[in-house]
């Protein structure tokens, strides 16, 4: 039976994850910050077929919640066999040029709170010797665009450290996953201009991850496209690509 830590467990991409994982009998441990809906979630994986599922609440930008929550995981399932990191948000770049203060709390929860859990779960993981970890990143952390720098700054770091954590775990058996999505058909894009032929579903992404996760891969881009699209973006020269508005 398979063992799976959820953070960010009521985000669309994450909720689409772990139906496929209920499906195969698995049992859940599911982090959020709203009560609620994390136990309407619960019960809805176990009607799929979940072995188990427990909730969690914790905000990610409470650091010193991070270890109590990893206790009350392992208390719940023993050891963890895939860890899926999805929290975050999608940042508003104009209020983060305008405040400081909106600027940071983005960095920190797209950023800083997913390194500093990674740190005491990769400890976690590294001492069981076994699992898999996948952290949900994006394509935005790959070049820095005026549109969303802010965070694409905080998605950077957490695939540059990803990258180097998954260097260090290789060698205790723990794999290491990166995710960058492209646009995905969720709450937090609803209402933005997206262009349609670009925008995945939920369970299209989600397809992505649950395979990726199963044959280890490294890093993926979601859907395959975004692979292309994103190394035309990092071949533009710097003196041409300040002069976009992308």
């Amino acid at each position: 039976m398979k063992k799976v830590l959820i953070v960010g467990a009521t985000s669309a991409i994450a909720i689409a994850c772990a139906r496929r994982w209920a499906a195969e009998g698995a049992a859940l441990f599911l982090v959020g910050r709203h009560a609620e809906r994390l136990e309407q979630i619960c019960a809805d994986l176990v009607a799929r077929g979940a072995a188990s599922a427990t909730s969690h609440v914790l905000d990610m930008n409470d650091f010193d919640g991070h270890q109590p929550m990893l206790d009350a995981c392992a208390s719940a399932l023993g050891a963890i066999d895939v860890a899926l990191i999805a929290h975050g948000t999608l940042s508003d770049q104009k209020a983060c040029e305008q405040d400081v203060k909106v600027a940071l709390r983005e960095l920190s929860t797209n950023g800083l709170s997913v390194i500093a859990l990674l740190t005491p779960l990769a400890n976690l993981m590294e001492s069981a010797k076994t699992g898999v970890i996948a952290v949900i990143s994006s394509v935005a952390g790959d070049r820095g665009r005026p549109s969303n720098y802010v965070y694409g700054t905080a998605k950077a770091a957490v695939s540059t450290f990803c990258e180097g954590l998954r260097a260090r775990l290789f060698k205790s058996g723990v794999h290491v996953l990166t995710i960058k999505p492209g646009f995905v058909d969720t709450p937090m894009t609803a209402g933005m201009p997206l262009p349609g032929p670009l925008v995945a579903t939920p369970e299209r992404v989600a397809n992505d991850i649950v395979r990726a996760v199963g044959r280890r891969k490294d890093s993926i881009y979601t859907p395959w496209f975004w692979s292309g699209i994103m190394l035309i973006i990092r071949s533009v020269p710097g003196f041409l690509f300040k002069r976009t508005s992308l």
